[in-house]
Parts: structure tokens; C-alpha cells; sequence
């Protein structure tokens, strides 16, 4: 014991004396802060990048042209070519040919590549990827295959002049190879996303391709640089690059994919918030780049797989996914593809030779990738202006190709001659592409099948119930939450939630302390019951997930309140219990939840009878009142997503209410004009209802609408009435109106009241 003892003091010294030796280095082993100058330069490089890329933008999209055609044209412009000929002194004074300079220019490039890349994973359908997978294998492999055979060819005999080592052909023939081959993803990304295109089938599949392609292709360059800087073919670096990609690949989809919605879920519930939400993904998505960077393989691989396992995660905030488009699309999208072009110099390809050789360079490279491509298309099922939009996406090479262009400059197989020519070919291939996919796919007509999808997305873009995803439902047990636990059922069955059942206690003691331990017994074993009635009510499917919590605050309301501001979508509660107040439909508690919720409350009020068995309550008959304002037509949706799980009947009522007299009285429209109007509501309404499902029914009413609508409940045996309305104070208690406060209050069955606070 006493040698282990001195052992540990003695590492100990030294692990100080090491620690007090570090922090007392000369003040010559300090880090520079960045120079003024450096730092004038690049902010005055980012502003003019920014301004010229965005204004050439903007009117390539005015003459009906995506703005990333204007975007890469902004360095052409601001490069040597155009700015550097009229104003050589200023061109080069504002970019100069410093590498320190041009790396602080990169980095915000490659931020550019970064989120431009993760902003295309959170667009993507991964599904729908997977059932077009095989094609899309396909596509990719001819993408592939055929330009890498006619780059290989094509290197091999191009002239001496154009090679910057002649004695490594072989090795600058491979180059010359992988840099026909690749296609640039976030090029046609931004394309597909400006012509509106990255949700069809035809958009997706170009994605998955050109994904594929492009890992392919940074494999390929992974291998073709090994061999460049070692000067001999090195098998332990192709195995890594192969290797590194296949087991991101195989971690994120596997143990990425818990990981990414664990780290979503943890962030959410202890910080909340959509800026909590974006800083986390940046983080798992930086992580991500730096992980595949360090496999061999490019970075932006790991920050596209980030933003598909982000998209994918019910936890990751809407308001950060468009905060991060707006951030990409208007700032760093745009320094990343005018960067793109500041080094290619225009002059060079004057040259005669340099000229007949570029275009000869160009014509391989359509050649074999359209070719390539429309082979792969077409063997993978698609037709034949499928395939020729497929070529012609997958064509576009943009600013990847100008960083494997880069690549090979700095290890010495490209010089400035091929190096501007790929450049060139990069530009023009990313010029080509938007013209001819919107020329091909204006021939391409959009299938039964893929129409029904872009119909569904539409309607889920717009829908109320589409955009919830988490759904709060406290409980202090009774048939009221039981009920309304059996709704949020039928609703996970057609949308997947992640359900959170809550049961709230009051911090404040019991007024007879001699039965405090009791108290504290009975409380704590009425919160596992009360938990279990909700826990027990929900057989959640496969992708929701429920979650239970007891929590304690000052007072209950405070306590869901809290929870609820976690960013929650849905609130659901039972509409009755203990201490209600005089004229309020609901109870206090209730009463202040629905008051000051931050998002949509669904109150459910059972008004069964106590001799009715607690169980499974049978939906044959949904009944919704509808005027055709926005929340009529939330009530709608609920209503038909629950129809759609239980096969019940859906009927959607308007109540004409104003007598024949009126009318006359006041020289208005007759009452058959008013009926037309309302049959237009209800058939309107009840196209949504039937997009979701349910088999919907409409009907006309004429009186006093609270009335005719119990009447009609009573008579037609309804089992649930849906309204939607408004939230209004009123005296301090929840007010929806008299007429729903009178259904509230009159209804033999069931209603649930759709809430949304009006502004």
C-alpha cells in the first residue's frame, strides 16, 4: 500500500510540475489574433461575394433561371476573367494571391458545402429513397461507370502540354476519370429546389444517384489521391476509404439514427426552444463531417446523412429547419458557389489549343454522363424523358468538381490549364442543367401514384393535424381522460406522436399533518393509477412513443403549464372534476390550461353515464358543426383522422339560421341562395375530410344552431361531437360562445372542443 501510495504522489508531481510548466511558456508561443488587414479583406470579399451572387441571382431567377446559375457566375465575374482584366490593380488588391487569405475564404465555403448539404437531408424522403433504391443503385453505377471509362480514355491522349508531371499519365488519367464522374449534389439540390422539383419522384431519385454517385466518386478520389501522393497503386488506402465509408454508412443508420433522436428528445425536454434545436443539430452535424473527414471520406457525406436523421426525428423544430434554409439559401449557398469560380481564368481558354481541347473536354464529359446515366435510368425502369431528365440532372457538376479540380492543383497532377478547363466544365454543365430539366420533365407527366403522394404532402403542409407530433395529455384519472387517452389513440394510429401523460401535484401540504404520511401514500399511489388509465387506454403503434411523468409545482395548472411550454403542439384533457366554477363549463384548473396554453387544446367532455361500463367507447357516428372558418376546419381533420383508424362515419352539418322574414326585412340574399353557400362549406370541407380517409357525409340545418344540432346528435345516435373554436376570455373563465358552451353543457355524448387562442 505504501509503494502504491508514493507511486501515485510522484505521478501526481509530475503531472503538476508538467501543467505548471505549460502555463509558463514564453510569450512567443502565443497564437496571433487575426491581422487587420486579413480581416478587412475577407469581410470586404464576403460582402461583395454576397452582393454580386445574390443580385446575379435574383435575376437569373427573373428570366425564369434558377439563381444558383447567377450564383456561380459571380466568381466567374469577380475573378481574373472579368473583374481582374477591367481592374487588375483592384481585383487583386481585394483578392489576393495569399493561401492564408484564401483558406479564411474557404472556410466559409465549406461551411456553404456544409449546410447547403444538410439542408438537402432534412428535404429528403428517405422512404422514398428506399423504394426507389434499386433504380437509383442503377443510375448511379452507369453515372459512374461510363464517364470514368471515357475520362480514362480521354486522359490517356490528351497532350503532353496539358499534364503537369507527363511521367504519372496513368495517375492524372485516373484523375482526369474521377472528375468526369462526379455530379454535384448540392448544385442539383439547389436546382431541384428553385424549379420546385426535390419532392417528385423524378427529384428524389436524382437525389439518391447523385448521392450514391458521389460517394462513389469521393472514394474513387480517396484512392486516386493516395496513389498520387504516394506514386504507386496502395491498397491499405482504397480498403480505408471503401471501408470508412461503408461503416458511417452502416453507424448512422443504426446506432446514428437512436442517437440523433435521444440527443433531439434530451435537448427539447431540458432547454426547449427552436435555437436549442438548431445548435444541436449543427453540432451532431459538424461531428458527423469531421467523423467521415477523418474515415477518408468527404465531409459533406456526414453532414447529409445528419440532416436525413434530423428530418426524420419528430423532436427536431420546424422553426429550426427554416431558420437554417433561410441562413443557407441567403448567405453562405451563395459565397459557396460564387467562391467556386473566382480562380477560373477565362483568358487561358482563348488559346487556341487550350480552347479546342476544353471543348473537347466538355463534349466526353455530357457525353458520358448522360449516357451513362439514361443507360442506368432506363434499366432501372424509368422512360425514356425520365432518363434524359435523369442525365441531365445528373450532369451538373458545379463546385464539386471545382474542389476535386482544387484537390488535384494542390497535389500536382492538374496545372492552370486543366485546372480552368474542368472549372469551365463544372460552370457549363451547371448552366446546362436547369433549362434541359425543365425542357424534360415539361414531357414527363406525373403518375396516378406520384400525384396522390404530392396531393397528400400538400395537404399535410397545410393541415392542422398533420403538423402535430407531440401531444401532452395530463391526467388526474376519471372517463373524461380516459375518453379523451382513447382519442389520441386513434389519432398516433394515423399520424405518429410521441405522447406524454402527466400527472401534476400541488406542493401544497395537507391542512392536518397528522395524516401527512398517509396523505403523501395515497397521492403518490393515485398518480400510478392515474397514469396507468392513460398508459393502459393507448396501444401506441410502431414509430410513437409514449411517456409518463409525475411532476410537482405550486399548483397543478402551473405544473402542465410548464411542461407544456417544452414544446409541445397538443393538449389534451378531461373537461370535468373538482372545484368548478360558477357559469365556467370547465373547472379551474381546466379553465386556466386552455387560457394560457402556448399551443392547441383538445378538452374532451365524455357526458356518459356513470352506469355505462369505463371501457372502449365505440365510434360508429362523428358529428362536426361547421361555419368553414379555419377552425371548423381543424374539427374536421380530427375529426376524420379519428374516422379514418375506427371506420366511423363522418357528417359535417352547417345551420342555416336566419328566418325567411329576415330576409325580407333587410333586402338580403333569399334563404336559397344562403343554403347554396352553405352546401359549398360542407362540400368543401368535406373533400379535406375525405383526403384523410374517412368516409364523410353533409348535411344542411335549418333553426337555432345549438338546437338543431342536439336534436340532430339525439336522433342520428352520434357518438362524438367535434367543434372547433376560437379561445376567447371572458370574465376571467374560457368563453368559446353560447353555442358551443350550450352543446358543452346539453350534449348526451361525448364532445371534444378543438381550441386555438385567436389573436
Amino acid at each position: 500500500m505504501h509503494w502504491h501510495y508514493s507511486n501515485t504522489t510522484e505521478n501526481m508531481n509530475q503531472l503538476l510540475n508538467f501543467l505548471f510548466a505549460s502555463s509558463a511558456l514564453p510569450a512567443k508561443g502565443l497564437i496571433k489574433p487575426l491581422g487587420h488587414h486579413e480581416l478587412l479583406l475577407v469581410l470586404l470579399e464576403l460582402a461583395l461575394l454576397l452582393l454580386v451572387a445574390r443580385g446575379l441571382g435574383e435575376f437569373m431567377r427573373r428570366i425564369k433561371l434558377p439563381p444558383v446559375v447567377g450564383e456561380l457566375l459571380a466568381g466567374v465575374l469577380l475573378g481574373p476573367s472579368v473583374f481582374g482584366w477591367i481592374l487588375p490593380n483592384l481585383q487583386h488588391h481585394i483578392f489576393p494571391k495569399s493561401q492564408a487569405q484564401s483558406d479564411l475564404l474557404s472556410v466559409v465555403s465549406w461551411l456553404g458545402v456544409l449546410f447547403l448539404l444538410i439542408v438537402t437531408g432534412l428535404e429528403t424522403d428517405l422512404n422514398l429513397i428506399v423504394r426507389k433504391g434499386k433504380t437509383a443503385l442503377l443510375i448511379s453505377l452507369g453515372g459512374i461507370i461510363i464517364p470514368f471509362a471515357t475520362g480514362l480514355g480521354l486522359g490517356w491522349f490528351l497532350p503532353e502540354s496539358f499534364l503537369a508531371n507527363p511521367e504519372q499519365r496513368l495517375i492524372f488519367s485516373l484523375f482526369i476519370a474521377t472528375a468526369m464522374s462526379i455530379s454535384a449534389v448540392p448544385v442539383i439540390a439547389k436546382v431541384l429546389m428553385d424549379l420546385k422539383l426535390i419532392r417528385r419522384d423524378i427529384g428524389q431519385v436524382t437525389l439518391a444517384a447523385g448521392m450514391t454517385d458521389d460517394t462513389l466518386g469521393w472514394i474513387l478520389l480517396s484512392v486516386v489521391s493516395g496513389l498520387a501522393t504516394s506514386g504507386k497503386f496502395d491498397f491499405p488506402t482504397v480498403f480505408r476509404s471503401i471501408g470508412g465509408a461503408v461503416l458511417f454508412l452502416a453507424i448512422a443508420f443504426t446506432i446514428g439514427r437512436s442517437l440523433m433522436a435521444w440527443a433531439l428528445r434530451w435537448v427539447d425536454d431540458y432547454i426547449g426552444g427552436a435555437t436549442a434545436s438548431l445548435s444541436a443539430l449543427l453540432v451532431l452535424a459538424l461531428s458527423a463531417a469531421a467523423f467521415t473527414h477523418t474515415l477518408g471520406i468527404e465531409a459533406a457525406l456526414g453532414a447529409f446523412v445528419t440532416g436525413i436523421l434530423a428530418g426524420q426525428s419528430p423532436r427536431f423544430s420546424r422553426e429550426a429547419g427554416l431558420t437554417l434554409e433561410l441562413i443557407t439559401a441567403g448567405f453562405l449557398a451563395p459565397i459557396f458557389f460564387a467562391t467556386a469560380g473566382l480562380k477560373v481564368d477565362l483568358v487561358q481558354l482563348l488559346v487556341p489549343q487550350t480552347f479546342v481541347v476544353g471543348l473537347v473536354v466538355l463534349a466526353i464529359a455530357c457525353f458520358g454522363k448522360f449516357t451513362g446515366a439514361y443507360i442506368g435510368s432506363r434499366v432501372g425502369g424509368l422512360s425514356h424523358w425520365e432518363a434524359i431528365a435523369m442525365g441531365s440532372g445528373m450532369n451538373a457538376r458545379g463546385a464539386m468538381e471545382i474542389i476535386v479540380a482544387t484537390i488535384g492543383v494542390s497535389l500536382g497532377v492538374l496545372n492552370p490549364q486543366m485546372y480552368s478547363i474542368i472549372v469551365m466544365v463544372a460552370i457549363v454543365t451547371s448552366l446546362m442543367a436547369p433549362p434541359l430539366l425543365r425542357w424534360s420533365l415539361s414531357k414527363v407527366s406525373i403518375g396516378e401514384e406520384e400525384a396522390q403522394r404530392l396531393e397528400q404532402e400538400e395537404l399535410a403542409s397545410r393541415s392542422f393535424i398533420k403538423r402535430i407530433r407531440r401531444v401532452l395529455v395530463p391526467t388526474q384519472g376519471g372517463p373524461n381522460v380516459r375518453l379523451a387517452a382513447q382519442l389520441v389513440n386513434h389519432l398516433a394510429h394515423q399520424n405518429s406522436l410521441e405522447v406524454t401523460a402527466l400527472y401534476a401535484k400541488s406542493d401544497q401540504q395537507p391542512l392536518r399533518k397528522s395524516v401527512k404520511a398517509v396523505a403523501t401514500a395515497v397521492k403518490d399511489n393515485t398518480a400510478e393509477n392515474a397514469i396507468a388509465i392513460v398508459a393502459n387506454e393507448m396501444n401506441l403503434p410502431t414509430g410513437s412513443l409514449i411517456q409518463t411523468k409525475v411532476e410537482s409545482g405550486q399548483n397543478k395548472a402551473d405544473v402542465i403549464l410548464k411542461e407544456a411550454n417544452k414544446g409541445y403542439d397538443l393538449i389534451v384533457l378531461g373537461a370535468t372534476g373538482n372545484q368548478r366554477s360558477r357559469g365556467s363549463v370547465f373547472n379551474l384548473l381546466v379553465d386556466r390550461v386552455v387560457q394560457e396554453s402556448p399551443c392547441a387544446t383538445m378538452v374532451v367532455k365524455s357526458n356518459l353515464s356513470t352506469n355505462e361500463p369505463t371501457g372502449y367507447h365505440k365510434l360508429a357516428h362523428i358529428l362536426v358543426p361547421t361555419s368553414g372558418n379555419e377552425y371548423s376546419l381543424h374539427a374536421v381533420e380530427v375529426a376524420s383522422t379519428i374516422a379514418a383508424q375506427t371506420g366511423a362515419t363522418v357528417t359535417l352539418v352547417n345551420v342555416v339560421n336566419r328566418t325567411q322574414r329576415e330576409y325580407v326585412l333587410f333586402e338580403e340574399q333569399t334563404i336559397d341562395s344562403i343554403t347554396d353557400i352553405a352546401k359549398q362549406i360542407v362540400q368543401q370541407q368535406a373533400e379535406v375530410g375525405r383526403g384523410f380517409g374517412a368516409e364523410v357525409k353533409t348535411a344542411i340545418l335549418t333553426g337555432i344552431p345549438e338546437f338543431e344540432i342536439l336534436k340532430y346528435a339525439h336522433t342520428k345516435q352520434v357518438d362524438l361531437i367535434v367543434l372547433g373554436s376560437s379561445i376567447q376570455t371572458i370574465t376571467g373563465r374560457v368563453f368559446f360562445g353560447h353555442r358551443v358552451d350550450a352543446i358543452l353543457n346539453k350534449a348526451r355524448c361525448p364532445v371534444a372542443v378543438i381550441t386555438v387562442r385567436s389573436n
